[in-house]
């Protein structure tokens, strides 16, 4: 029994999902902090691809 614990502790199977989460977490986090000047740089690019598209 005490066998398998060591061996599922030095396991690395999980670590890559480990990885994954810990990045979605950091990428949300930074959505959140930043929200508002992504929002206004969206808002910025759409603007001027709508009034140059009319140019055209």
């Amino acid at each position: 029994m005490l066998k398998k614990m060591k061996e599922a502790l030095k396991s690395n199977a999980g670590m890559g999902v480990i990885e994954v989460i810990l990045i979605i977490v950091v990428l949300i986090g930074l959505v959140i902090i930043f929200k508002s000047q992504i929002t206004s740089l969206v808002n910025n690019i759409l603007s001027k691809i709508t009034t140059q598209a009319n140019r055209i």
